[in-house]
C-alpha cells in the first residue's frame, strides 16, 4: 500500500476553516486534563472508506470525502482520549489518512471486515491517544446466536447472529481499567427488524456487566444503537434489562 501523503500545512482556506472549528470545540468540549477527566466519545462516520485524494472534490469525484475532511475530523477526534467509530469499511484509505492526521501518538484497534449482507462491509474500531490511555488485554467480540422473536440469547448455534457483533475493548487510564463495547444495531427494513437485536444485545451487555463488576473495573457501550427517541420500542427493547440505562 502507498503511504499517505503529508497534510501540513492544510492550505489557507482549511487552516481558516480548523481555526474557526477550535473555537467552536473550545466552548463545547472539556480540555484534556491529567488524572482529572477522561473524554470517550463515539460517532459513525458514515461509509468511512474510500477518499478522493484532493483538498476540494471535484463535481466528478467519488466519494466526496476529501484531505479537508479528514482535518476536520481529526480536529473533533483529538478532543478525546478515546473514540468508538462504526461505519469503517473494508477500504481503510480514510482511516489511514485519519491516523496520520492525528498523529503518531495515535492507535487503533478494529475488527474485520463483516461480510454478511446486514454487516454492510463495515469494521467497528477504536481511535486511542496513547498519552492519555492504553489498551490494556481485553479485545473481542459478542457472536452468541439469539432468538429473532424474542432476544432470548440461543444455544442453537444455527440462530440468528447480530449484524454486526458488537466489540468490546480494555483500555487503562491512570491506573484505572475500564471496558468499551462498541455496537452498530441492524437498521434493516423498520422497528421491527431492530428489537429483537436490541433485546439480545442488552442482555448479553447485562450479563457482561455482571462480570465486569467482579473485576471492579467500569463498561460503558457507546455506538450507533439506531434508535430513533427515549420512550419508543426501540429504546424499550434496548432498555429491557436492570444493568442497561
Amino acid at each position: 500500500m502507498t503511504k499517505p501523503p503529508d497534510l501540513t500545512p492544510p492550505p489557507p482556506e482549511v487552516q481558516t476553516r480548523l481555526r474557526q472549528l477550535s473555537d467552536l470545540l473550545d466552548h463545547s468540549i472539556p480540555a484534556k486534563q491529567l488524572d482529572h477527566n477522561l473524554l470517550i466519545a463515539t460517532w459513525n462516520l458514515r461509509a468511512f472508506g474510500g477518499l478522493t485524494e484532493k483538498w476540494v472534490s471535484g463535481a466528478a469525484d467519488s466519494p466526496k470525502r476529501n484531505l479537508a475532511d479528514i482535518c476536520y475530523i481529526a480536529a473533533v477526534a483529538s478532543r478525546f482520549d478515546a473514540m468508538a467509530v462504526q461505519e469503517v469499511r473494508g477500504d481503510l484509505r480514510a482511516l489511514r489518512y485519519l491516523l496520520k492526521a492525528l498523529g503518531p501518538d495515535w492507535g487503533v484497534i478494529m475488527t474485520d471486515v463483516t461480510e454478511s449482507a446486514g454487516g454492510n462491509d463495515e469494521r467497528l474500531a477504536f481511535l486511542f491517544d496513547t498519552r492519555r490511555v492504553k489498551p490494556s488485554g481485553l479485545a473481542g467480540e459478542f457472536a452468541e446466536p439469539f432468538d429473532p422473536a424474542t432476544g432470548a440469547i440461543s444455544k442453537q448455534a444455527l440462530g440468528r447472529q447480530f449484524a454486526r457483533t458488537p466489540y468490546a475493548v480494555s483500555f487503562i487510564s491512570a491506573g484505572q481499567t475500564f471496558i468499551l463495547v462498541t455496537l452498530h444495531a441492524i437498521y434493516g427494513k423498520g422497528t421491527a427488524d431492530r428489537i429483537a437485536e436490541l433485546r439480545a444485545i442488552a442482555r448479553r451487555l447485562a450479563d457482561f456487566a455482571g462480570e465486569v463488576a467482579n473485576w471492579g473495573h467500569n463498561l460503558i457501550a457507546p455506538g450507533d444503537f439506531n434508535i430513533d427517541r427515549a420512550g419508543d420500542p426501540l429504546y424499550d427493547a434496548f432498555t429491557s434489562t436492570d444493568h442497561i440505562l
